[in-house]
């Protein structure tokens, strides 16, 4: 919690992921009103030489650096929320395990991965091309994976060594966080009032299924829609990797294209 701290966690990361042109991030001044044990940090995070320090080596880097308002999440809008979920799953999943630095470094790490595997957008226009686009990508161009293991979350913990003991609490964060991703990704599409039917033919769609290991995602493309007799589609046919399914609405989630955002409210 020093100035040479931060500098350092700074350049660690310049280092993995090269030179950024800009870093969006909270307040440092919401930790000014703490009390007891961040009191410290409080009147470091107010110093006009800590400031000083931080923005010339931010020019040094030419590197411009956003902070939003204090005691303002929302203005960080999605990242906030994605910060949330995953430090509710994170502490429910972990709960009251003493882990060492290397077990809970791994646990983060791999956290750090299930973010970053999941589908944003489709990569081309062909319907039979099923490959996404994902943060992994704008890390290490492509896709990133996950060594396969064993299912632990039914297994008693008395069971397991350490090493199992990390992989069953990753096992349990991706399917909390899969789960509640998915089903945020649905409410999405609700806000665009002003947006055409999404579930159309050729649409890169995501299936709700259980049981998926970490880092895995069943993707598909809508060939065939079903409507009812009231001729609102409930029921549609996607072509996935493994064959023809066909699920209800209710479980598939749409991933916006360029066509959506062309239709996007402004």
């Amino acid at each position: 919690m020093t100035t040479d701290a931060f500098l350092q966690c700074l350049h660690r990361f310049i280092a993995r992921r090269g030179r950024c042109r800009t870093i969006y991030s909270d307040n440092g001044r919401n930790f000014i009103g703490a009390r007891s044990g961040l009191r410290e940090l409080g009147l470091l995070l107010d110093s006009r030489a800590h400031h000083d320090r931080i923005i010339d080596t931010l020019a040094q880097e030419r590197i411009a650096w956003h902070l939003i308002p204090p005691s303002a999440p929302h203005f960080g809008g999605l990242w906030e929320r994605g910060v949330r979920s995953v430090k509710t799953h994170l502490k429910k999943v972990v709960g009251e395990q003493r882990l060492t630095y290397e077990e809970l470094y791994t646990i983060l790490t791999q956290v750090e991965a299930c973010l970053n595997s999941r589908p944003l957008h489709p990569i081309s226009t062909d319907p039979n091309d099923l490959n996404p686009l994902t943060p992994g990508h704008f890390l290490i161009g492509d896709a990133l994976m996950a060594l396969p293991q064993p299912d632990l979350t039914n297994v008693t913990e008395t069971r397991l060594n350490r090493y199992q003991l990390v992989q069953k609490t990753i096992q349990h964060f991706w399917k909390r966080w899969q789960r509640e991703y998915l089903h945020g990704l649905q409410q999405r599409h609700k806000w665009r009032t002003d947006s055409p039917d999404l579930i159309r033919i050729g649409a890169m769609v995501l299936l709700r299924e259980d049981n998926l290991p970490p880092l895995q995602w069943r993707l598909g493309r809508i060939i065939d829609l079903h409507p009812g007799p009231d001729g609102v589609t409930r029921v549609v046919s996607v072509r996935t990797a493994h064959g023809t399914l066909k699920r209800p609405v209710k479980k598939i989630c749409v991933l916006p294209d360029a066509e959506d955002a062309n239709h996007s409210p402004t």
